[in-house]
C-alpha cells in the first residue's frame, strides 16, 4: 500500500534532474527496496532554470546513485540516498545565453509540469483506499521525507573562467535529521515546537586554484588553497504550523575548528578575481560576455576540451558587450519565477518537501489550487521567512608563498614548482553572520577576536628569517590586534546553533531585531568590541517602499527612474571598528607586504564592471513640485564609519632596501626583479624607529545612493534648496584624537628600550566634500565642486640636534633604494638621544584653522 505513495515522490526528483530514465523500470527496482543507477547525466537546462544563477553548466554527471527504502520499517528508519562521485563544471554565463534563457525556460517548465501531472494522477486515484485511516498517509509521508538521509561521496565542482580553474573536492558529505541535542535520530515536526533540525557533515574538503594555458591545459598544479578540511553545518527550521509550506525561520550555521589556507603569488591575482566577481554579482554591476559561437554546441565542446586539454581559449571566444541591468529595477515575475534557486534548494531539504507545492494537491484537500499552479496561475505569496546564516571558525591560518620553477635533471622531464613560505596571518574566533528577511532587511556582521601576522623564511633573495627555528616569535611578528581566544572565551559563538546558551538549544524561539533604530541601539561599538575585540563590521540595509520590487533582488543597487527616488525609503550603513593594534614596519615586513601587492596587480584580467560614460541631456524634463517635495522628505544615502581605537605604529630603520623593484611592478612597469644573491642580514640591535601613537581615529563618509538619478533632477532646478544640494555631494569627515610621535629604540625581542618624544599629543579634524557628477553643474558657477576645512588647535614639534640626525638617517635608509646594507649607527648618537634628556634644539607651536 505504502509503495504507491512513497515511490512516486522519490522517483519524481530522480526523473526531474536526470536524463533518459524509464520510470517503469525504476518503480519495479524501488519496490524491491534498493535502486542502483550508474553513469547518469544531469539535466543541465533544468538546473540552470531553477538555480537562476549567472552561471551555466558545461557538464554534470553522477557515477552511481543508490536509493535504499526500508519498506518494513518506513516509520522508524530513514530512506538513504547515496551518490557516489558527482562532478559538475560551471562557467560564467554568456550574454547570448542570458538572452535565450527565457526561450528555454518555457519548454523546461512545460516538461516539468507534465511530469508532475503524470506522477500525480495515479496517486490521487489510490488515495481512496479504505484500508488506510484518514490522515495516516499525510503523516507518514511527512515523516519519511523529513528523515531522508543523503550521502554524497566524492563531490567535484569546477568553475572555469579565462585562465582560472577553481575546483572544490569533498570526499564525503552526509545530511541527516537530529534531535534537540544534535544527535542522529528519527524525528518529525510536532506541536508545540514545530521545529526540525538537521546536520550536514563535510569531510576532507579540498579547494584548488590553478591556471590553464591557451590550449586549456594546466601545465603545473599549485598548492591547494585548502587541503582536507572537515566542518559541520547545523540547520534549524521553525514552522508556523504543521501545514506550512516553508519555514518561518531558517538558521544555517557552519563551524570549522581549523581553517588553513595557502595562497601562492600566482594564485593571488586569481583569488582576487573571484572575490571581485562575487562583489560584482552582489551589486549587479557584472558585465556579461557575448559569445559569438552557438550556445548548445559550445557547452559540450568546451566541457570536453577542459577534460581532454584540447585547444580552447575563452579570451578569443568572448568579449564584453553590455552590463547586467541593476536588479532592483527588474519587472515583476510570476510566482513560479519567484521561487528561483530557493525552490530548488528546498527540494533537497526534506523539511519542505512534505508540504511543498509540487505535492500539495496529492495529500491535502486543496486540489483546485494545485491544478491552478500546474497551469501557471498565481497563488497568494507567502510571507518572507527570516533567514539567518552564520560561519564560525576557531582558528584561521593564511600562508602566502612565493613560487619558482625547477627543471628536472632530464631535459624532457616536466617542470616542477617549488614554493617558499614568506608571510603568515593567524586569526582566532572568526564570525560571519547574515540576517535577512525578503528584500527590505539585510544585515551582515563580521568579526574576530584576535589576529597576528609574522614573517617566514626569506624574500627576494634576502634570508632574514630563513633559519628561524630558534627565532623568537616576537622577532618575526610585526602585527598584533585584539586578544587571544583563551582569554576572551567563546564569545564569537554567541547565539549561534553551536552555543549551548542559544535560544534554539534551550527550547525557546529566538527573537530577531528587524528594525533599523533598534538594531543601532543594540549592536553598538562597545557591544562589538566586547564580543570580538580585534575587528567588528556591521553592514545594515533596510528599505521601505510603496512600490513592489522584483523578487530576489540584491539590496543597495538600483537603476530606478528619477520619479521613483522619493518613494524608496532606503538606508545603507557600514560600521567598521578596529581594536587596539600594534604595527611594526621594518624591512622584512614592508618588503613582504609590497611583494604581495606587486603579485596582486600583476595580471591582465579585464574589469567585471566599467563606469558608464555620463551624457548630459540638456533637454531633460523638469521634475514636478510633488517629486521635489518627495525628494525633500527623504533621499537614500550610503553611510560608512570607520573607527580605529588605540593604535601604535612603528617605522624602523631599513636593514635592507629593494623597494625600487617592487614599486616598478606596482606602478605598472613590467620589470622583472633582478636576481639577488642570498644574504644573511645582520639585524641592527638596538634598532631605532619612529613610533606613532593615536588614541582614536574616526572616518565618516556619506554619498547619495543613486547619484546618477539624483544629480540630473536637482541640477535641472533653477534654485535647488540647501538640503538637495547637500545630498549631491560626497562628504568625508576625519577626526583624530591623541596623536603623538617620538623616537624609540628596540632590542632583539622588539621591546622598547627608551623613548624620546618629538611631537606631543594633539588632536585634529579634517572635513571635505566633493560634488558628484560635476558635468551637470557646468552652467552653475555658484555651486562649489570641492570644499575643505582643516582644524588644528595646536601642534608642537620639539627635537634636539641628535634626534634630527637620527630622523634623517631613518629617512635615508628608506629613500636610498637598492641599498642592501645600512650605514652603521654611531653609538654615541643613540646614547645622546635615549640616555640623556638634552636641550631642545627648536620648538614650534602651530595653531591652525583653515577653510578652503
Amino acid at each position: 500500500m505504502l509503495e504507491s505513495y512513497v515511490t512516486p515522490i522519490l522517483l519524481s526528483y530522480v526523473n526531474r534532474y536526470i536524463k533518459n530514465l524509464k520510470p517503469s523500470d525504476l518503480q519495479l527496482s524501488l519496490w524491491g527496496g534498493d535502486v542502483v543507477l550508474s553513469k547518469l547525466e544531469l539535466k543541465l537546462d533544468v538546473l540552470e532554470q531553477e538555480l537562476k544563477l549567472p552561471f551555466t553548466f558545461l557538464s554534470g554527471h553522477i557515477h552511481e546513485l543508490r536509493i535504499h527504502v526500508p519498506w518494513t520499517k518506513l516509520g522508524s528508519e530513514a530512506v538513504i540516498i547515496t551518490i557516489n562521485t558527482m562532478e559538475c563544471i560551471l562557467k560564467l554565463k554568456d550574454g547570448a545565453q542570458n538572452d535565450h534563457e527565457s526561450c528555454g525556460s518555457s519548454s523546461t517548465n512545460r516538461s516539468i509540469n507534465e511530469s508532475v501531472k503524470s506522477l500525480a494522477k495515479p496517486r490521487r486515484i489510490q488515495q481512496t483506499d479504505p484500508d488506510l485511516p484518514p490522515g495516516y498517509v499525510q503523516s507518514l509521508i511527512r515523516r519519511v521525507v523529513n528523515n531522508v538521509n543523503i550521502i554524497v561521496n566524492n563531490l567535484i565542482l569546477k568553475y572555469v573562467e579565462d585562465d582560472i580553474v577553481l575546483s572544490v573536492n569533498i570526499t564525503s558529505a552526509e545530511c541527516y535529521t537530529v534531535d534537540e541535542f544534535w544527535d542522529r535520530a528519527f524525528m518529525d515536526i510536532s506541536t508545540p515546537d514545530l521545529v526540525l533540525r538537521k546536520v550536514i557533515n563535510f569531510s576532507d574538503c579540498t579547494v584548488c586554484l590553478d591556471k590553464r594555458n591557451a590550449s586549456g591545459k594546466i601545465e603545473f598544479y599549485q598548492d591547494p588553497l585548502l587541503y582536507k578540511c572537515s566542518f559541520q553545518t547545523r540547520l534549524h527550521f521553525t514552522y508556523g504550523n504543521l501545514n506550512s509550506k516553508i519555514p518561518s525561520v531558517i538558521k544555517i550555521h557552519t563551524l570549522v575548528e581549523s581553517l588553513k589556507l595557502s595562497i601562492t603569488d600566482q594564485q593571488l591575482p586569481m583569488f582576487i578575481r573571484i572575490m571581485e566577481l562575487a562583489i560584482a554579482l552582489y551589486y549587479g554591476e557584472l558585465i556579461y560576455k557575448d559569445a559569438d559561437g552557438e550556445e548548445n554546441g559550445s557547452r559540450a565542446k568546451e566541457a570536453s576540451q577542459l577534460v581532454a586539454g584540447d585547444d580552447v581559449n575563452p579570451r578569443s571566444q568572448v568579449q564584453y558587450s553590455g552590463q547586467l541591468q541593476n536588479v532592483e529595477s527588474t519587472t515583476k515575475q510570476t510566482e513560479e519565477d519567484q521561487q528561483g534557486w530557493v525552490s530548488w534548494a528546498w527540494s533537497f531539504v526534506p523539511a519542505i518537501v512534505s508540504s511543498g507545492d509540487d505535492y500539495e494537491g496529492e495529500y491535502y484537500p486543496e486540489e483546485e489550487e494545485y491544478e491552478g499552479q500546474l497551469h501557471g496561475q498565481k497563488s497568494k505569496p507567502a510571507k518572507d521567512p527570516i533567514i539567518s546564516a552564520g560561519f564560525y571558525c576557531m582558528k584561521v591560518t593564511v600562508t602566502f608563498k612565493l613560487t619558482e620553477m625547477q627543471a628536472e635533471s632530464s631535459y624532457y622531464s616536466p617542470q616542477k614548482v617549488k614554493s617558499k613560505e614568506v608571510l603568515c596571518w593567524e586569526q582566532e574566533g572568526t564570525t560571519v553572520e547574515v540576517l535577512m528577511m525578503g528584500d527590505h532587511f539585510f544585515d551582515c556582521q563580521v568579526g574576530f577576536v584576535g589576529c597576528k601576522c609574522f614573517c617566514l623564511k626569506g624574500v627576494m633573495g634576502i634570508k632574514d628569517f630563513e633559519d628561524n627555528v630558534n627565532e623568537a616569535e616576537t622577532e618575526a611578528c610585526f602585527f598584533r590586534c585584539g586578544e587571544s581566544l583563551s582569554s576572551k572565551g567563546m564569545t564569537y559563538l554567541t547565539n549561534s546553533l553551536f552555543d549551548y546558551r542559544s535560544p534554539e538549544n534551550n527550547g525557546v524561539r529566538a527573537e530577531f531585531i528587524l528594525d533599523a533604530a533598534h538594531h543601532k541601539e543594540t549592536y553598538t561599538e562597545i557591544a562589538g568590541m566586547q564580543r570580538f575585540g580585534a575587528f567588528y563590521m556591521d553592514y545594515l540595509y533596510t528599505a521601505d517602499s510603496s512600490t513592489e520590487k522584483g523578487p530576489g533582488n540584491q539590496p543597495d543597487v538600483s537603476s530606478v527612474k528619477s520619479e521613483d527616488l522619493g518613494t524608496l525609503q532606503e538606508m545603507s550603513a557600514k560600521r567598521l571598528i578596529i581594536g587596539s593594534l600594534d604595527l611594526r614596519l621594518d624591512s622584512s615586513a614592508v618588503h613582504r607586504i609590497l611583494k604581495m601587492v606587486a603579485c596582486a596587480v600583476d595580471h591582465e584580467y579585464e574589469a567585471y564592471s566599467r563606469p558608464k560614460p555620463v551624457i548630459v541631456d540638456e533637454n531633460r524634463p523638469l521634475p514636478t513640485p510633488e517629486e521635489v517635495m518627495s525628494l525633500e522628505e527623504y533621499i537614500p544615502t550610503r553611510l560608512t564609519c570607520i573607527t580605529v581605537l588605540k593604535s601604535s605604529i612603528s617605522f624602523t630603520m631599513a636593514e635592507f632596501n629593494l623597494l625600487d623593484h617592487l614599486l616598478s611592478v606596482i606602478m605598472g612597469q613590467k620589470i622583472s626583479s633582478p636576481s639577488v644573491s642570498a644574504l644573511n642580514i645582520q639585524h641592527l640591535r638596538p634598532l631605532p624607529a619612529v613610533r606613532i601613537l593615536v588614541d582614536k581615529v574616526i572616518l565618516e563618509h556619506s554619498v547619495p545612493m543613486y547619484d546618477e538619478q539624483l544629480v540630473p533632477v536637482v541640477s535641472s532646478l533653477s534654485q535647488p534648496s540647501d538640503n538637495l544640494l547637500h545630498h549631491c555631494y560626497a562628504h568625508c569627515y576625519l577626526k583624530m584624537f591623541g596623536f603623538q610621535a617620538g623616537l624609540i629604540c628596540l632590542d632583539s625581542g622588539r621591546s622598547f628600550l627608551a623613548t624620546a618624544p618629538v611631537i606631543p599629543s594633539f588632536s585634529t579634524a579634517l572635513y571635505g566634500k566633493l560634488l558628484r557628477l560635476p558635468m551637470y553643474w557646468s552652467k552653475r558657477p555658484f555651486v562649489q565642486v570641492t570644499e575643505c576645512i582643516f582644524e588644528l588647535p595646536n601642534l608642537t614639534l620639539q627635537a634636539t640636534r641628535a634626534q634630527t640626525l637620527l630622523l634623517q638617517a631613518i629617512y635615508e635608509s628608506w629613500s636610498n633604494m637598492s641599498n642592501i646594507t645600512t650605514p652603521a649607527l654611531n653609538e654615541d648618537l643613540l646614547n645622546d638621544i635615549f640616555k640623556q634628556s638634552g636641550a631642545v634644539m627648536f620648538l614650534i607651536i602651530v595653531k591652525m584653522y583653515s577653510n578652503g
